[in-house]
């Protein structure tokens, strides 16, 4: 309900806009329809919808539409259905009901106000639903209660009605009104009643009334006639008046007297007559009485009708005296009921008294008639308000309404008529309130409710009649001052003494003090103060006594009033009043002084000095006053004094506090009268003398009991040192006060030509002769020994020997002010509001060193005050600073301005004020470094040196130049430092001064500071300027750096920048845009807006701008802008591409615009200016891009560093954006496998899980977006922690704690690796703030946070183990998640992004994070054994193998702790070597190896990495794959655990292996529930190691079904040798399985089977044996592979397979043709073969399809052992089964090299066996040969490439030379794995861009040609024309060089990392009968390249070595002349 209030006061102020906002609530109201239905029931939302519309109707009187006004007269024309209990919701309380209609009708009764429309149409029928309710209500029937709770509500808020309805609806209402009243036909008695408070006289009646008819119904209907009101006949009985004496001044009431039997006789018949009356009969006059007040409020009606409302309301009112009067005895009922009926009575005469009153206002009677109307009014209303207070039930809260009512009435009719009945209605007044002041003692402060009633009334009386009536004012006021004077002779009810003062006196002296204070008029004063001062003076009030403490009081707050007059003779006496008290001192009547006496001189008299402190408001009397305490102080000090200082705390301290108000708006900074100071500096000494001074020392606990009590005048001892260790008379106000006084007391220097111009004095109070009876050395021993301790002994008492007792005293009075002055308020001075540099307490404290010629010990003492000052501001912002809100912004405040002050401070003439200046800005600096961002410290760093260069320094040039010097020092020293933490802030405040000078100094900066600012660069290289773990060494941040410079930097690149030049570019560029938004705001104003200014155009008419312009101009701005930005935004989200330099410029504009409102000060619109605010932080973060983000830094440093107070908002909304990219999954958080980078892409090959389309935004650059914003957000940390500003860290907590929450969040993408171990950093930076005192607050939730980074809670999801935790911390281990640790859980993958600078940035992330990890801040972790003992607060159990959720079992937490933190750090900087490799990978002089690592050691990690996460275990062995100790225990734990990790393929290695298998281990049994792995990895179990183990085929065969048929197809050489082992023919049915699911399939499988159809050579008989029954088995299946096909399907296949085959048979046609008739024999033979249909394709390109051939094209090919043709399609002849091999793992590289985004160039051209020596290999296009170039050109490559491409440096030649580069580096590695021999220049193709690409694969691995000589020794090659292009030095130290063995490395590094899959690959042809697998140990050699056992920096040297052995290897060039020579092959 609170919600949607709140929303309709949205639209309340803008209902157009929110237009759909209301109609969604209305829609939630009861609609018509429900309400006409017979039984209607609604729900509570419809209630609350009902009344969210009505709120809406009651705010805004012109709704866009009628709907509203509609549902609610809907909704009130069946208010009668609401009566019903069917109606209500379920469980709807009366109360709740109750609430509804109050809240309904109240809202309908202002909208009536607002709108006429409305409320004619609601006239028009309420009038029937009133009659309707009071029937229901009083008819006896079941919706009684609802009825009358409707009336109710109805009575309190009742929309008007028809003039005809309402006269007979208030005569219907009369009707049910008794007829007769108590009183009537009765004659007075007279009675003494004596439980009465007062004599009383009541009234004899002589009948009783009957009585009320509580089931009467109003008859008849207002739509026809109506039956005749009865006519309520007018009592002829008057009231009686009662006679009211005046005795001693004191009203009472009194009455004739008569007998008691009569008078008890008449008191039954009224007890009688009113309990006749039932409570429910008063509730029904009650909400009669209330409506007919309600209904004359609204409209007038007949007089006749009027005329019977005033009789019936005269004669309650008459009755009202009587019942009030009558006694508690007298009554027959008792207790709750009696109760009951009282407040029933009491209620209809307060709605009686209201309408009493308003039937007056209704009144158009004769003047005369009128006048006698008011009279009896009047006094009735006083008889009835004199009863109130006389009556026993005056304590009622109904009783106090009553009185209030009665005397508000009697307020109303004073005023009427222009006050004719004033007089006579004063003459009434005084004795009803002086009876109100006989009731109680208001002083005590609990006079009640009837007494401010009196009060209240009286002041408007008074006021009124002040113009009107001036003299009967003046006699009423007059009458009852003089009351005070008079005795109060009236006889106690009970008996008891009279009290020595009448109560009557007490409470008139306080109502006349308020009624002065209300009024405050001079006269009114000046009547009353003679009285008051004459009494204190010559009366009874002279001596002391409780009037007197009452007159003190009552002067103090007249004089406070500030009338000059009052104010001197007051002031006067009361410090008459308090010197007379001291000077009684001593004396023998101080021994039996009165306790009236006591609370006079305690009390009374120092609250008089303070109330008059409070209430002076001049500056002329406070000024004075102020003079006058002070002098006062100075002689009380100096009496006390006399009388050897006794009485000196008691007498000063109850001064303190008024000094302290009085002065608490006095400026010391200000020029100070000398009189002025010396008062004060007399104050400080009397402070220190007499202990009055709060404690300066912390920790230190007094010796003394403190006294509390402050009657013991005389009764202390002088106690030298009190001062320090703590006051012996001390208490907290008195303390306050004194701080109160230092924030105001000016620095008590002295006079230069007199040390101490006061000494005289001085040395008086120190002189053996004065009362403290000591010598004068004695004395300054004494207050030496003082002043050392309160300067916490930093000057020993030994070295003040020089100093007098007198300057002693003065350096004690010193030292307590000025170290007062700081731990007080943190050292600010009183004065101008904002807190500059001037208010800083240091102003006063250097003040003293500047005292020319001061001696040693004195300046010794001076000095070391200032350092103690110094030490207790530090303690009053150490204890502030878990502060929030204002008290943080005071803070922060206090701090600016002293840093500032020190600041300037340094250019003072005095070497040791600067020096001192100097040493204490660095300490504040490096305890609160926040201050190296402060606007206004910056502002006086930069500009003050020439604000400061006074006259005197320009005429000491050498003074100045120490002051430059000085400066330079600092600035340098405070930017760099700056730079340092937060060079993002740092810049935006940089930039922000250069762009609009400081308005305070008005300047620019110095020279000086220009040149220094040109000095400093910073960037992402070595940094000279610092060291050590700063976050500006974070590549991050350094990113954000070079983003919120605003320079174009490409933040994956390195960069330097200049602070300055950047600064003044980006200033500039800030300054264009601010100045086009006041450009246009100047011309928007000065054309009068945008209708105006059409207007001038067009007519010419010109006029004054509106001041609404401004507004409009903003609103026209923010909305375009808001606009602009939302597109931007939608086209982020579809997925477009962003403009940058248009959503830079309009990011820019609106910043700027959101700034210019801030410094104007416009009324702009809030909810544009919050929306625009919103996208300015929100748009980077859905473009999710990093030049979005550049620009997000960009103007978020600018709007922080500009408008400092912005920064919680827009933080606030940067975490909001960043929580969301968590939910959205965007950059860093994107989770989904598809954007986890080359695992990804190299899916289902070489890496498990399903393939998936790849993201349609590449998630590198988002995750690079990512981490800009990180870097800023860091940045913004360093700024806001160093702030201690809770609700922002609070913001980076949430902003933790939601990106490191269940389940695992992260993207696995390699690029995210140096962000998310930044953001880990980040994370370990914000737990270790916890020992900062802003953050002790929330520890809990950083030990939670502590607990997110280092843990992982993969395992809770697959064990269902039990631990030892409380609930609690159940609920809180789920939401933890993996982070650091977690990373780690897949194995780390290569991903170059073309950028050296961003490889070695993010090894320096993950160094980072590491060195962070071992530095000392880790140590600020939890740690303590006792802290990790406890999981959150939940302690565990104690003992032995404990299993913790996340950490599994361990025997120790803290042990455990240490282990996780050990393999983090291990893990952690393997990351970190790797990617140093990757960022350097040829630099191999730097390497330095790890310390090796014991047995015992790796064993603990796979235990520690196991129990934390498996995966993390399984990932740790695949980076270490040679280590054994890692894979015995791996292989332990996972079998031990083996039902935990299902869901991992990775562990099926150390369970499915041929030791398994060969035992047929139970383990297996868990395979079919196993997840899928890779293809690859499933091709090794069909290999014959694993012997077609059934529970391992079945597995394998499950991972194939599971991935498409084209992503098995392409390892279909592997599935067909697999047949060879398929001794349960289960290969076979999963290959017919998928041919019947796939044509292509099918007749790829068909075409290599036919590959296998002949038998090798050089077979074993048992190996023949088993290659002919394979080879009898492919017919078999191939048959059954065609008897699957369809009709269509085989007509396909039959013509495929007929065409290519008599294609592949030309090339044996043509072997035995000469070579010169080779070519006219493939024409002839391509002319005999046709194509057949039009769905023929490339078997080695699907996709293609063939439409015919070109038979001029064919083109016979040189080999040595084949006679390969081509033609357009590339038909050859071949046994081409080991090209296929070989292809297939160049096919694999490519795809790796491309997965982790290398550019390396490979061209794995498709190959298919169409039978024996047969096949189709597809020619790579645009190519020629190496040896065909040579036989056209001349020279070598190098020469060639000249000639192709143009001369060297030229854009066509780096281009070739860079195609060369990268293709010949993706086939070195290529080579290096696959071995490829016979690398003539006939197999080496260079295409038109320049790239190589290698063919002929005859001789791969172990073989080679000539009987496998291996004759080409180098590992690939390299000949001397190939090195021309990659190193042009020749030298092998070329950047090109340099490129090419880098890259060489980075592809066998990332072809390292899936190892296991290419020798799989290979693995499964070895029996294939292939060449390659003739000799040797192929597949252990090809391991062997792969190097396992290297680390990567070894394995990046064993690439360089290979790299340079092959460099113009003999061989190579060797084997090129002997092709030459043999074959004629170019070389």
């Amino acid at each position: 309900m609170e919600a949607l209030s709140e929303l309709c006061d949205l639209i309340a102020k803008n209902p157009v806009q929110f237009k759909e906002k209301l109609a969604w609530i209305c829609a939630r109201c009861p609609s018509p329809e429900l309400l006409a239905g017979k039984s209607p029931k609604v729900s509570r939302s419809q209630l609350h919808a009902l009344v969210a519309v009505g709120k809406f109707l009651s705010q805004c009187p012109n709704p866009p539409d009628h709907r509203p006004q509609a549902l609610v007269i809907h909704f009130l024309r069946s208010v009668p259905a609401t009566f019903q209990p069917s109606f209500w919701p379920q469980s709807f309380p009366t109360t709740a009901v109750s609430s509804f209609y109050s809240d309904f009708f109240r809202h309908v009764c202002k909208a009536t106000e607002l709108s006429t429309e409305f409320a004619a149409d609601v006239a028009g029928f309420f009038g029937d639903i009133v009659v309707s309710a009071w029937n229901s209500a009083y008819s006896g029937s079941p919706e009684l209660g609802l009825s009358r709770v409707c009336l109710i509500a109805m009575s309190e808020s009742c929309p008007g009605i028809l003039p005809s309805d309402a006269e007979k609806l208030v005569s219907l209402l009369l009707e049910q009104l008794p007829v007769s009243s108590p009183l009537s036909g009765m004659q007075s008695v007279v009675s003494s009643v004596q439980s009465s408070p007062a004599s009383l006289s009541y009234l004899q009646a002589n009948g009783v009334s009957r009585p009320a008819n509580g089931g009467s119904q109003l008859s008849g209907s207002f739509g026809g006639a109506r039956g005749g009101s009865r006519m309520v006949a007018e009592d002829a009985t008057s009231t009686s008046s009662s006679r009211v004496s005046e005795v001693g001044g004191v009203g009472s009431i009194g009455w004739k007297r008569e007998s008691n039997t009569s008078a008890e006789g008449f008191i039954r018949q009224q007890v009688a007559h009113f309990e006749e009356e039932s409570v429910e009969s008063l509730e029904m006059q009650d909400i009669a009485f209330k409506l007919i007040g309600q209904i004359l409020d609204n409209v007038s009606i007949d007089t006749k009708v009027l005329e019977q409302v005033r009789l019936a309301a005269k004669r309650q009112l008459q009755s009202s005296s009587v019942f009030l009067k009558i006694r508690k005895r007298d009554w027959t009922e008792h207790g709750q009921l009696l109760k009951d009926r009282v407040n029933a009575k009491l209620s209809v005469y307060r709605a009686v008294g209201r309408l009493k009153i308003e039937s007056l206002t209704s009144s158009d009677q004769d003047e005369k008639s009128r006048k006698k109307l008011l009279l009896e009014t009047l006094a009735l209303m006083i008889d009835a308000a004199e009863a109130c207070l006389v009556s026993v039930w005056r304590k009622l809260r109904i009783c106090e309404e009553l009185f209030s009512c009665l005397l508000s009435g009697v307020a109303k009719i004073a005023i009427s008529r222009g006050g004719q009945l004033l007089r006579v209605l004063l003459i009434r007044l005084k004795p009803l309130v002086l009876a109100a002041c006989a009731q109680a003692d208001t002083w005590s402060g609990c006079q009640g409710a009837m007494f401010e009633s009196i009060l209240k009334s009286c002041w408007e009386i008074i006021e009124f009649g002040w113009s009107k009536d001036r003299a009967s004012v003046d006699t009423f006021v007059l009458g009852l001052a003089t009351c005070i004077r008079g005795r109060n002779d009236y006889d106690d009810e009970d008996m008891k003494e009279k009290p020595t003062v009448p109560t009557v006196q007490l409470n008139v002296i306080r109502l006349l003090a308020e009624l002065s204070a209300s009024v405050k008029k001079q006269e009114v004063i000046d009547m009353i103060l003679p009285l008051f001062l004459e009494s204190m003076e010559d009366g009874e009030a002279s001596t002391p006594g409780l009037l007197r403490l009452h007159l003190l009081d009552a002067v103090a707050r007249l004089a406070s009033l500030g009338f000059e007059k009052s104010y001197r003779e007051t002031i006067v006496l009361l410090t008459r009043s308090y010197l007379s008290k001291l000077s009684n001192v001593g004396s023998a009547e101080s021994r039996t002084v009165t306790q009236e006496a006591t609370t006079e001189r305690v009390e009374t008299l120092p609250a008089a000095f303070l109330l008059v402190a409070r209430g002076l408001t001049g500056n002329k009397l406070r000024s004075d006053y102020r003079h006058r305490l002070l002098s006062l102080c100075s002689e009380v000090g100096l009496a006390s004094e006399s009388k050897s200082g006794r009485s000196g705390a008691d007498f000063l301290g109850p001064l303190i506090p008024a000094v302290a108000e009085i002065c608490s708006d006095f400026d010391p900074t200000v020029s100070v009268e000398p009189s002025v100071l010396k008062l004060f500096r007399n104050l400080w000494f009397y402070i220190a003398l007499f202990g009055l001074a709060p404690p300066i020392q912390e920790n230190q606990l007094s010796d003394k009991p403190v006294s509390t009590s402050l009657n013991g005048v005389g009764s202390m001892s002088t106690i030298a040192l009190q001062a320090v260790h703590g006051p012996y008379l001390w208490n907290s106000q008195w303390a306050s006060a004194i701080q109160l006084i230092a924030q105001a007391t000016p620095p008590l220097v002295v006079s230069s030509v007199k040390w101490l111009e006061d000494e005289f004095e001085l040395n008086a109070l120190h002189n053996p002769g004065s009362g403290r009876g000591s010598s004068n050395e004695k004395a300054a021993i004494t207050q030496r020994n003082a002043l050392s301790a309160a300067l916490g002994g930093r000057v020993e008492a030994g070295a003040m020997s020089t100093i007098s007792g007198v300057k002693a005293t003065y350096l004690l009075a010193v030292a307590f002010l000025e170290i007062i002055r700081f731990s007080s308020n943190g050292g600010i001075l009183n004065g101008r509001a904002e807190l500059t540099a001037s208010k800083s307490a240091f102003s006063c404290a250097v003040e003293y060193l500047k005292t020319p010629n001061l001696a040693p010990a004195v300046f010794q003492c001076l000095t070391a005050i200032i350092y103690r000052a110094f030490e207790a501001a530090l303690s009053w912002l150490d204890q502030r600073a878990s502060e929030t809100g204002d008290a943080a912004d005071i803070r922060e405040s206090t701090l600016s301005a002293h840093a500032s002050f020190l600041i300037k401070a340094m250019s003072q003439r005095e070497e040791h004020v600067r020096n001192i200046s100097v040493n204490l800005l660095v300490q504040l600096r490096d305890k609160f470094p926040q201050i190296l961002w402060n606007s206004s410290c910056v502002d006086a760093l930069l500009f003050s040196m020439n604000n400061d260069s006074s006259s005197s320094l320009v005429n000491d040039p050498g003074c100045a130049a120490s002051i430059r010097s000085l400066y330079q020092t600092v600035v340098r020293e405070w930017i760099i430092m700056s730079l340092s933490y937060a060079p993002c802030t740092s810049q935006g405040l940089l930039q922000e001064k250069l762009c609009r000078p400081s308005i305070l100094e008005g300047t620019q900066p110095t020279a000086d500071v220009v040149s220094l600012l040109t000095e400093i660069r910073i960037g992402t290289g070595k940094n000279d300027y610092w060291t050590g773990a700063r976050p500006a060494n974070i590549p991050a941040v350094m990113a954000a750096a070079a983003a919120a410079s605003g320079e174009s930097f490409i933040s994956t690149e390195a960069f330097s920048l200049d602070v300055l030049s950047t600064g003044i570019t980006s200033a500039a560029v800030k300054a264009k845009f601010a100045g086009e938004m006041a450009g246009m705001r100047s011309l928007y104003n000065s054309i009068g807006g945008l209708q105006m200014g059409l207007q001038r155009l067009r007519y010419g008419v010109s006029s004054q701008p509106t001041p609404n312009e401004d507004d409009s101009f903003n609103e026209i701005l923010l909305q375009k802008f808001v606009h602009l930005l939302q597109q931007f935004v939608n086209i982020g989200e579809k997925g477009g591409t962003v403009d940058k330099a248009s959503f830079r410029e309009a990011c820019s504009q609106a910043t700027a615009l959101l700034l210019s409102n801030l410094v104007s000060n416009s009324k702009a619109d809030t909810e544009y200016f919050s929306q625009l605010l919103r996208l300015l932080c929100w748009c980077p973060a859905y473009i999710c891009a990093p030049d979005a983000m550049e620009t997000g830094v960009f103007v978020w440093t600018w709007l922080v560093s500009a408008a400092p107070q912005l920064g919680c908002l827009v933080l606030t909304e940067l975490v909001d954006a960043w929580l969301w990219t968590i939910d959205t999954k965007r950059g860093l958080f994107a989770s989904d496998a598809k954007c986890s980078g080359p695992a990804a892409r190299l899916r289902p090959h070489l890496s498990h899980g399903e393939p998936e389309a790849l993201p349609e935004k590449n998630p590198a650059e988002q995750i690079m977006a990512h981490r800009l914003w990180l870097g800023f957000m860091i940045d913004r940390f360093e700024v806001v922690v160093r702030h201690q500003s809770v609700e922002q860290m609070l913001l980076f907590g949430r902003m933790l704690q939601g990106s490191t929450r269940v389940p695992w969040n992260f993207s696995r993408h390699p690029v995210a690796t140096g962000t998310f171990f930044t953001l880990m950093l980040f994370g370990l930076k914000y737990c270790s703030c916890r020992s900062q005192g802003n953050l002790q607050n929330f520890k809990t939730g950083l030990h939670l946070l502590e607990d997110r980074i280092y843990k992982n809670s993969n395992i809770l999801q697959s064990t269902g183990r039990k631990y030892a935790y409380s609930s609690s911390d159940e609920r809180l281990v789920i939401k933890i998640l993996r982070a650091s640790l977690g990373w780690f859980a897949y194995e780390p993958e290569w991903y170059d992004t073309k950028s050296k600078n961003f490889s070695q940035s993010e090894a320096q992330s993950v160094s980072a994070f590491v060195q962070y990890l071992m530095s000392e801040h880790a140590g600020n972790l939890p740690s303590d054994s006792k802290e990790q003992m406890h999981e959150n607060g939940s302690l565990l159990v104690e003992g032995r193998d404990q299993y913790h959720p996340v950490w599994g079992i361990m025997e120790n937490y803290v042990v455990g702790r240490e282990q996780r933190k050990q393999l983090l750090l291990m893990l952690c900087q393997h990351e970190a070597d790797r990617l140093e490799v990757w960022a350097q990978p040829t630099n191999s002089k730097d390497y330095i190896p790890r310390p090796k690592i014991s047995l015992e050691k790796w064993v603990e990690y796979a235990r520690t990495a196991f129990a934390v996460d498996p995966q993390i275990a399984l990932s740790l062995a695949s980076m270490f794959p040679a280590n054994v100790y890692l894979k015995s225990e791996l292989t332990r734990l996972v079998q031990t655990h083996i039902l935990e990790l299902r869901c991992i393929p990775q562990a099926l290695t150390y369970f499915v292996t041929p030791n398994a298998v060969e035992e047929n281990s139970v383990l297996l049994q868990q395979l079919p529930h196993w997840a899928a792995c890779s293809i690859t990895k499933a091709l090794e179990f069909l290999t014959p190691a694993y012997k077609g183990h059934p529970r391992v085929m079945a597995y394998v065969l499950r991972v194939l079904e599971s991935y498409p048929s084209e992503c098995v197809t392409f390892f279909m050489p592997q599935l067909v040798q697999a047949l060879r082992y398929d001794e349960g023919r289960l290969v076979e049915g999963y290959l017919l399985r998928a041919a019947q699911r796939s044509d292509i399939f099918a007749h790829i499988l068909i075409w290599h089977w036919q590959g296998e159809t002949c038998e090798p050579e050089e077979r074993k008989e048992a190996d023949s044996q088993k290659n002919r029954a394979f080879l009898a088995l492919l017919p078999r299946v191939r048959q059954r592979i065609i008897d699957i096909f369809t009709p269509k399907a085989l007509d396909l296949f039959q013509r495929e397979f007929d065409f290519f085959d008599k294609v592949t048979s030309i090339s044996g046609v043509l072997f035995p043709l000469p070579k010169e008739e080779r070519r006219a024999g493939i024409r002839r033979e391509l002319e005999k073969i046709k194509v057949e249909g039009d769905d023929l394709y490339l078997p080695t390109a699907p996709t293609k399809l063939v439409r015919g051939i070109q038979v001029d094209s064919g083109i016979p090919l040189q080999s040595a052992a084949k006679v390969p043709i081509m033609i357009t399609f590339n038909v050859v002849g071949d046994d081409c089964r080991q090209d296929v091999l070989a292809l297939q793992v160049i096919s694999l590289l490519k795809d790796i090299f491309k997965a982790v985004g290398l550019n390396l160039y490979l061209f794995p051209y498709g190959v298919l066996p169409t039978g024996p020596g047969r096949g189709i290999i597809e020619v790579v296009p645009n190519t020629r040969s190496r040896s065909q170039m040579g036989e056209i050109n001349d020279g070598g490559l190098y020469e060639i490439f000249q000639q192709e491409y143009g001369p060297v440096g030229t854009p066509g030649f780096e281009v070739a030379r860079e195609n060369f580069l990268i293709s010949s580096a993706g086939y070195a590695v290529a080579s290096l794995l696959l071995q490829p021999k016979d690398r003539h220049n006939g197999n080496l193709l260079i295409d038109n861009a320049g790239r190589l690409i290698h063919i002929d694969f005859g001789f791969i691995l172990e073989t080679s040609p000539g009987g496998n000589l291996r004759f080409e020794s180098a590992h690939f090659k390299l000949s001397h024309e190939m090195t021309q292009l990659l190193d042009p030095s020749g030298s092998m130290k070329s950047e090109t060089w340099h490129r090419f063995v880098g890259l060489c490395v980075k592809g066998y590094l990332a072809a390292r990392r899936y190892m296991d899959g290419i020798i799989n690959t290979v693995l499964m042809m070895l029996d294939s009968g292939l060449p390659c697998f003739s000799r040797g140990d192929p597949i252990g050699n090809l391991r062997k390249r792969f190097h396992p056992e290297m680390s990567e920096r070894e394995a990046a040297n064993f690439m360089i070595r290979v790299c340079t052995d092959a460099y113009n290897k003999w061989t190579t060039a060797g084997y090129d002349l002997i092709q030459y020579l043999q074959q004629g092959i170019e070389k």
